[in-house]
Protein backbone atom coordinates (compact mmCIF):
# COMPACT_ATOMS: atom_id res chain seq x y z
CA UNK A 1 0.00 0.00 0.00
CA UNK A 2 1.62 3.40 -1.02
CA UNK A 3 2.62 5.66 1.97
CA UNK A 4 -0.50 8.53 2.64
CA UNK A 5 0.51 12.25 2.44
CA UNK A 6 1.00 12.34 5.89
CA UNK A 7 3.49 9.98 6.08
CA UNK A 8 5.09 11.46 3.37
CA UNK A 9 5.47 14.96 4.67
CA UNK A 10 6.00 13.38 7.98
CA UNK A 11 9.16 11.81 6.34
CA UNK A 12 10.26 15.32 4.67
CA UNK A 13 10.26 17.16 7.66
CA UNK A 14 12.54 14.43 9.51
CA UNK A 15 14.94 14.38 6.35
CA UNK A 16 14.68 18.67 7.29
CA UNK A 17 16.42 17.85 10.55
CA UNK A 18 19.22 17.64 8.76
CA UNK A 19 18.94 21.22 9.02
CA UNK A 20 19.70 21.57 12.68
CA UNK A 21 23.48 19.21 12.32
CA UNK A 22 26.17 22.37 12.08
CA UNK A 23 29.32 21.61 10.96
CA UNK A 24 32.62 22.87 12.02
CA UNK A 25 32.55 24.85 8.30
CA UNK A 26 32.22 28.70 8.39
CA UNK A 27 30.05 29.72 5.21
CA UNK A 28 31.44 32.82 3.27
CA UNK A 29 31.85 35.85 5.20
CA UNK A 30 33.16 33.65 8.52
CA UNK A 31 30.03 34.90 10.56
CA UNK A 32 28.30 31.00 10.92
CA UNK A 33 29.03 27.83 10.12
CA UNK A 34 27.52 25.91 7.61
CA UNK A 35 24.97 23.16 8.66
CA UNK A 36 25.01 19.25 7.15
CA UNK A 37 22.14 20.35 4.68
CA UNK A 38 23.70 23.23 2.99
CA UNK A 39 26.97 21.02 2.81
CA UNK A 40 25.14 17.99 1.26
CA UNK A 41 23.69 20.49 -1.48
CA UNK A 42 27.03 22.11 -1.90
CA UNK A 43 28.53 18.46 -2.15
CA UNK A 44 26.11 17.63 -4.76
CA UNK A 45 26.29 21.07 -6.70
CA UNK A 46 30.39 20.70 -6.81
CA UNK A 47 30.45 16.98 -7.99
CA UNK A 48 28.44 17.44 -10.30
CA UNK A 49 30.44 20.43 -11.68
CA UNK A 50 33.53 18.59 -11.66
CA UNK A 51 32.09 15.41 -12.67
CA UNK A 52 31.54 17.63 -16.04
CA UNK A 53 34.59 20.02 -15.90
CA UNK A 54 36.98 16.53 -15.47
CA UNK A 55 34.46 14.99 -18.22
CA UNK A 56 34.57 12.14 -16.18
CA UNK A 57 32.65 9.12 -17.69
CA UNK A 58 29.99 8.29 -14.62
CA UNK A 59 26.77 8.27 -13.70
CA UNK A 60 25.31 11.76 -12.71
CA UNK A 61 21.74 10.49 -11.25
CA UNK A 62 24.20 8.25 -8.70
CA UNK A 63 27.11 11.06 -7.76
CA UNK A 64 24.02 13.46 -6.87
CA UNK A 65 21.90 10.66 -5.11
CA UNK A 66 25.52 9.34 -2.87
CA UNK A 67 25.88 12.99 -2.13
CA UNK A 68 22.20 13.88 -1.14
CA UNK A 69 22.71 10.88 1.21
CA UNK A 70 26.12 10.58 2.52
CA UNK A 71 25.20 12.50 5.51
CA UNK A 72 21.40 11.91 6.13
CA UNK A 73 22.79 9.60 9.61
CA UNK A 74 23.99 13.17 11.28
CA UNK A 75 20.29 13.71 12.28
CA UNK A 76 21.02 11.00 15.07
CA UNK A 77 24.61 11.08 15.20
CA UNK A 78 25.54 14.87 15.34
CA UNK A 79 28.30 16.13 12.71
CA UNK A 80 31.83 14.29 13.94
CA UNK A 81 34.88 16.91 13.19
CA UNK A 82 37.08 15.40 10.54
CA UNK A 83 40.11 15.33 12.85
CA UNK A 84 38.12 14.01 15.71
CA UNK A 85 39.42 11.45 17.99
CA UNK A 86 36.20 10.24 17.90
CA UNK A 87 35.78 9.99 13.89
CA UNK A 88 36.63 6.02 13.68
CA UNK A 89 33.07 5.54 15.44
CA UNK A 90 30.95 7.91 13.77
CA UNK A 91 29.72 5.87 11.14
CA UNK A 92 28.15 3.31 13.88
CA UNK A 93 25.08 5.57 14.83
CA UNK A 94 24.74 6.99 11.27
CA UNK A 95 24.16 3.51 9.76
CA UNK A 96 21.21 3.33 12.72
CA UNK A 97 20.05 6.51 11.39
CA UNK A 98 20.21 5.82 8.27
CA UNK A 99 18.41 1.72 8.78
CA UNK A 100 15.50 3.66 10.51
CA UNK A 101 15.12 6.77 8.06
CA UNK A 102 15.05 3.77 5.45
CA UNK A 103 12.20 2.01 7.38
CA UNK A 104 9.87 5.36 7.67
CA UNK A 105 6.31 4.59 6.50
CA UNK A 106 6.74 7.64 3.97
CA UNK A 107 10.00 7.12 2.43
CA UNK A 108 9.59 6.27 -1.05
CA UNK A 109 12.96 5.82 -1.77
CA UNK A 110 13.83 1.68 -1.75
CA UNK A 111 17.76 2.22 -1.99
CA UNK A 112 18.50 5.11 0.19
CA UNK A 113 20.03 2.67 2.63
CA UNK A 114 22.48 0.43 0.00
CA UNK A 115 23.46 4.49 -1.44
CA UNK A 116 24.38 4.99 2.36
CA UNK A 117 26.27 1.98 2.74
CA UNK A 118 28.08 2.60 -0.54
CA UNK A 119 29.06 6.22 0.10
CA UNK A 120 30.87 5.15 3.25
CA UNK A 121 32.43 1.64 1.77
CA UNK A 122 32.43 1.55 -1.71
CA UNK A 123 34.67 2.19 -4.44
CA UNK A 124 32.94 2.68 -7.51
CA UNK A 125 33.82 6.15 -9.62
CA UNK A 126 31.13 8.12 -8.20
CA UNK A 127 31.70 7.19 -4.32
CA UNK A 128 35.15 8.55 -5.12
CA UNK A 129 34.54 11.77 -6.59
CA UNK A 130 32.36 11.71 -3.95
CA UNK A 131 34.81 11.59 -1.29
CA UNK A 132 37.17 13.61 -2.70
CA UNK A 133 35.02 16.41 -2.77
CA UNK A 134 33.38 16.02 0.10
CA UNK A 135 36.75 16.62 1.82
CA UNK A 136 37.78 19.19 -0.53
CA UNK A 137 34.68 21.66 0.48
CA UNK A 138 35.43 21.97 3.56
CA UNK A 139 39.46 22.54 3.31
CA UNK A 140 38.42 25.68 0.60
CA UNK A 141 36.04 27.43 3.06
CA UNK A 142 39.26 27.22 5.19
CA UNK A 143 41.91 28.45 3.06
CA UNK A 144 38.57 31.09 2.28
CA UNK A 145 38.62 32.02 6.13
CA UNK A 146 42.57 31.96 6.40
CA UNK A 147 42.20 28.90 8.50
CA UNK A 148 39.60 29.99 10.94
CA UNK A 149 37.76 26.29 11.93
CA UNK A 150 41.74 25.08 11.68
CA UNK A 151 43.11 27.77 14.13
CA UNK A 152 40.17 27.71 16.39
CA UNK A 153 40.25 23.61 16.91
CA UNK A 154 44.41 23.86 16.61
CA UNK A 155 44.87 21.78 13.46
CA UNK A 156 48.10 20.28 12.59
CA UNK A 157 49.15 20.25 8.59
CA UNK A 158 50.28 16.35 9.61
CA UNK A 159 46.24 16.04 10.30
CA UNK A 160 45.42 17.73 6.85
CA UNK A 161 48.12 15.93 4.91
CA UNK A 162 47.01 12.54 6.15
CA UNK A 163 43.04 13.19 5.61
CA UNK A 164 43.62 14.36 2.11
CA UNK A 165 46.45 12.04 1.18
CA UNK A 166 43.99 9.39 -0.87
CA UNK A 167 42.77 11.83 -2.98
CA UNK A 168 46.47 11.81 -4.97
CA UNK A 169 45.85 9.13 -7.22
CA UNK A 170 42.45 9.14 -8.77
CA UNK A 171 42.53 13.14 -8.65
CA UNK A 172 45.53 14.60 -8.95
CA UNK A 173 44.88 17.89 -10.32
CA UNK A 174 42.33 18.59 -7.05
CA UNK A 175 45.66 17.09 -4.40
CA UNK A 176 48.22 19.30 -6.01
CA UNK A 177 46.46 22.30 -5.48
CA UNK A 178 45.51 21.24 -1.91
CA UNK A 179 48.67 20.18 -1.48
CA UNK A 180 49.83 23.78 -2.66
CA UNK A 181 47.14 25.74 -0.43
CA UNK A 182 48.41 23.47 2.79
CA UNK A 183 52.00 25.32 2.46
CA UNK A 184 50.32 28.64 2.04
CA UNK A 185 48.34 27.66 5.18
CA UNK A 186 51.37 26.84 6.96
CA UNK A 187 52.90 29.52 5.95
CA UNK A 188 49.93 31.84 7.21
CA UNK A 189 49.88 30.80 10.61
CA UNK A 190 46.35 28.79 9.88
CA UNK A 191 47.65 25.11 10.62
CA UNK A 192 50.31 24.04 12.92
CA UNK A 193 53.46 23.17 11.70
CA UNK A 194 55.26 20.59 14.06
Amino acid sequence: MPASMQQITDYLYELGSLKLVNRKTYVKGQTRVENSAEHSWHLAMACWNIAETFQLNISHEKLIKLALVHDLGEIDAGDTFLYSNDRSNAHIKERDCVARLQQYAGNGCENLQDLWEEQETGTSAETKLLKAVDRLLPFMYNIKSQGKAWRELKVKRSQVTKAHAFIKNDFPEIHNWMTAQVEIAVSQGWLIDE
